[in-house]
């Protein structure tokens, strides 16, 4: 709220980015939550005194911040931001928000955000060397399985509906050998597909969009890659592949995925301290039955208009998808 009622260079940024692609339905990760929208309604009135208005909004409280009182990641401590359910030194910080030009449906919104992480589809649960509940049994008794959120949220688009799967998961690192983020980035990821096979939740009835913070490459870096395969590959999805012209001039070495699809510009990898480089792990997977009609990343050249801008809005770059629903 404070950023962006000062107008700050990253809220411009944004701002300005976000006018440009201009899309019809805006998700927003790392946004810090407020119980009454207030910091999303001030964006909001940001985006719409410069040509982009949005008039129905959505956020919930997200999981990142939510202090669990107990020792989540087994380093003896308690209290810190890595022992709330989700990454986050104070509750909603860097949460999920939905700005939209058509209304939601919000009764008929699936919330899988509250799910304890054992009780998911095929958990891979961390476990110590002897086998023990990692890092307690009493800490995976309360582990919720979303870093941030998991929505499934219908939105009334003139006679139709689209359904729009959400979600933000946890980077599959900064762990130790018990591989606690690498099996929950797994998992979370994993919800989707066993969504849209019918066996958790209730599946779209009509067209539907992934939109998917997954935190995992494909093709590079760390991770278990079997769920974004199966995502990507699964007969009721589509990947438009959405690119850019300034991903590859930025590639990292020895990169093995195509650098045109990257949507995230981290630190490069030197001997001297970690980086993942660039990386593919923001994804708009829409249902098989939906006709894309065009995809991009807002990633510019350096010779091209927009190319600064791109950099100082995000170390992420805006996935657009132009569809036309059945």
């Amino acid at each position: 709220m404070r950023d962006i009622r000062r107008e700050e260079a990253q809220v411009r940024a944004a701002r300005d980015v976000i006018q440009t692609i201009n899309p019809d339905i805006l998700i927003i990760s790392d946004f810090d939550y407020d119980a009454e929208l207030a910091a999303l309604t001030a964006f909001a009135k940001l985006l719409a005194k410069a040509g982009a208005p949005y008039p129905h909004r959505f956020a919930r409280r997200p999981n990142t911040g939510w202090a669990t009182g107990l020792d989540m990641d087994g380093d003896g401590r308690r209290g810190t931001a890595r022992d709330a359910q989700g990454f986050g030194a104070f509750a909603g910080q860097g949460g999920l928000a939905i700005l939209s030009r058509y209304p939601f449906d919000e009764a008929g919104l699936q919330d899988f955000s509250a799910l304890l992480w054992r009780d998911a589809p095929a958990a891979l649960l961390p476990t110590h060397a002897d086998g023990a509940p990692f890092p307690s049994k009493e800490a995976l008794a309360v582990q919720r399985l979303s870093t941030t959120a998991h929505w499934a949220l219908p939105v009334a688009i003139e006679r139709k509906t689209l359904t729009l799967l959400v979600s933000q998961a946890t980077p599959p690192v900064f762990d130790g050998d018990e591989d606690r983020n690498g099996k929950r980035n797994h998992d979370e990821n994993a919800l989707w597909l066993h969504h849209i096979e019918g066996r958790f939740g209730t599946p779209p009835s009509g067209p539907f969009v992934l939109a998917l913070g997954s935190n995992l490459d494909p093709a590079d870096g760390a991770g278990h890659r079997g769920a974004m395969h199966a995502l990507l590959t699964h007969p009721k999805l589509q990947d438009p592949r959405p690119k850019s012209a300034g991903g590859p001039l930025a590639a990292t070495p020895n990169q093995l995925g195509d650098p045109a699809l990257d949507t995230a510009d981290w630190r490069e990898p030197t001997a001297e301290q970690f980086g993942p480089g660039n990386m593919r792990v923001d994804f708009v997977l829409p249902s098989a039955e939906i006709t894309v009609t065009d995809a991009g990343v807002f990633w510019p050249a350096p010779e091209q208009t927009g190319h600064a801008l791109a950099l100082a809005a995000s170390r992420h770059r805006l996935v657009w998808v132009d569809l036309a629903l059945p």
